[in-house]
Order: C-alpha cells, then sequence, then structure tokens
C-alpha cells in the first residue's frame, strides 16, 4: 500500500492511503481502470479525483469515478466534512464534464461499520445523495456499493 508520506510527481495531488487498495478492489471486481487519476477543470485550475473506472461490461455502458477516502484523521466527522465537500464539488463538475459517469465515495469497511452506518451519518449522506464504496483495504476486496 502507499504511505501517507508519498510525495505525488509535480503536478499530481497526494494519493490516499488506500488509492492502491482500492484500485486493486476494483479490478478484481471486473473494472477497468481508465484513468489514474481522472481530471476535473474548476475555474481554471486542475482537480483529480482519485480513480475513475468503467464497468469491464462495455455494452452497458456504466462509466464510475471513484474517490478515495481513509479517514484517518483526528476526527471522523471532520474527515466526512471534507470528504463531502470534495465530493459535492466533484459531483457538479462531472455533471458538466461527463454526465453520463456517476461518482462514488470509496470508504474502509472499519469506517463504515464503525462510523457511517450510524444513523446521523446514514441521513447526511442520503441528503446529500452519496454513493459509497466499502472495501476491504487488507483484502483488496469490495464489500458493497451503496446508492
Amino acid at each position: 500500500m502507499r504511505s501517507v508520506d508519498v510525495e505525488p510527481p509535480p503536478g499530481m495531488p497526494q494519493r490516499d492511503l488506500y488509492h492502491d487498495a482500492v484500485k486493486q478492489a476494483l479490478v478484481k471486481d471486473g473494472w477497468i481502470i481508465t484513468h489514474d487519476p481522472l481530471l476535473l477543470s474548476f475555474a481554471r485550475r486542475n482537480l483529480y479525483v482519485d480513480l475513475e473506472a468503467p464497468l469491464a461490461a462495455e455494452k452497458e455502458g456504466r462509466r464510475i469515478a471513484v474517490e478515495v477516502k481513509s479517514f484517518l484523521g483526528a476526527s471522523e466527522v471532520t474527515d466526512l466534512e471534507r470528504a463531502l465537500g470534495q465530493y459535492a464539488l466533484y459531483r457538479a463538475l462531472l455533471g458538466r464534464q461527463e454526465p453520463d459517469r456517476v461518482l462514488y465515495l470509496a470508504v474502509p469497511c472499519r469506517v463504515f461499520e464503525n462510523f457511517l452506518i450510524d444513523p446521523d451519518a446514514q441521513t447526511v449522506l442520503t441528503a446529500e445523495q452519496v454513493r459509497l464504496v466499502v472495501f476491504d483495504p487488507d483484502k483488496e476486496a469490495i464489500l458493497s456499493w451503496t446508492g
């Protein structure tokens, strides 16, 4: 797995700790990674979504973008606030630039089971229409999709 301290190449964002685990989990789940990272433009600046992958069965034309979040900060609530803001921004930009692409927020299973399953968190996720990919970072496996 990639360390949080690894510096990205010049001009590239720092990747999340679980970036590679999610990427491998998506590949195991039959997705083909097409962009790593997906570039989005906003106010003459570049933003990056961690992964983008169309389903291997291209005849269905399903296309997704996945933003990976580790929730390793001092406060899960603060991590959620930051993730929700980034998710809303990326969703709006995807809606304009690639309206057929669906955005997901990838979270480790420990975060989902210990925090995001809480009724208050579920209320917020539902209100904000957040789609989740819950993954196991150790097994590099997708456990569930919501939304």
